[in-house]
């Protein structure tokens, strides 16, 4: 992955994260089931947690956008309440690619 592209620290956030509990379960004896769910899981723990920004984002823009849909709001409050919702978003969701 670039050293320039947005996503690079969540990548390797999650692939630490893979790493550590690749490394966890080869240590510990037991099950190798349980030693892929323990990886599974801790790598769907660091994708929740690096994508939080994300989700959240996208259930503000849906309900604003609901909200413009309804046609309760005249084209300048529509445009107003964009605006004030794209200045509101976290710094990790703007003009990034997700991958």
């Amino acid at each position: 992955m670039q050293n320039d592209n947005p996503n690079t620290e969540r990548y390797i956030a999650i692939a630490r994260a893979c790493l550590k509990a690749i490394n966890d379960t080869a240590k510990n004896a037991g099950d190798r089931e349980q030693k892929i769910q323990a990886v599974y899981q801790a790598i769907d723990t660091a994708f929740q947690a690096e994508f939080a920004d994300y989700r959240k984002s996208v259930a503000i823009m849906a309900s604003v956008l609901e909200r413009i849909a309804s046609g309760e709001l005249d084209d300048g409050k529509a445009a107003d309440l964009a605006r004030k919702t794209l200045d509101q978003q976290p710094d990790s969701t703007r003009k990034t690619m997700m991958h």
